[in-house]
């Protein structure tokens, strides 16, 4: 059983202090509620040295929304869950065969607005402490899982900027085969 190192509780610290700028959410207070998992964990990389690194999916090109897009798992949160804790958990269960008994949630980010797709996400930060093996269940919905190395996520040489369709610029990260982007 792995517990956080310093790095992770301090980020999760952190992460339990943000407030996001209006318009964090709709006016209209409206917006179908979802979330998503933030999974850090660490692995060993070929020389036996521990790594830390952050669960992502590439979504099936076939989707009618962010198709073939990396994300974080997770969804809409059903009537069922244990809010957004417990559908971030679920999602990544359907969506990567995911252990939950293996993941310890550790915060909640403040949700947030997702005009373009009109959901309001909550970000659910979490550590593996007991990594499972994880793979696309259903390949109709997610094409890959990818444990990302942060030392990559934090490379200068993978940063980059995309242009959108609407001709706004945002920050991408070009890692594990990805090209990651937007919310996640």
């Amino acid at each position: 059983m792995s517990r956080p190192p310093s790095w992770f509780t301090d980020l999760a610290e952190a992460a339990a202090r943000v407030r996001y700028p209006p318009p964090a959410v709709p006016a209209s207070g409206s917006g179908r509620p979802a979330a998503v998992l933030m999974l850090f964990g660490e692995s060993t990389d070929g020389r036996g040295r521990g790594r830390a690194d952050v669960l992502l999916i590439e979504r099936a090109r076939t989707l009618r929304s962010h198709a073939g897009q990396p994300a974080f798992p997770g969804g809409t949160v059903d009537p069922g869950d244990d809010g957004p804790a417990g559908a971030a958990l679920r999602e990544a269960v359907e969506e990567t065969g995911l252990d939950p008994g293996g993941v310890q949630v550790v915060t909640m980010l403040p949700p947030l607005y997702v005009p373009a797709s009109e959901y309001v996400v909550t970000p659910v930060l979490a550590w593996w402490r007991e990594p499972s093996v994880v793979s696309p269940v259903d390949v109709a919905e997610v094409t890959a899982v990818v444990r990302v190395p942060i030392e990559e996520l934090v490379d200068p040489a993978n940063r980059l900027y995309v242009r959108l369709p609407d001709d706004r610029r945002t920050v991408a990260f070009e890692v594990g085969g990805l090209l990651v982007w937007g919310m996640t």
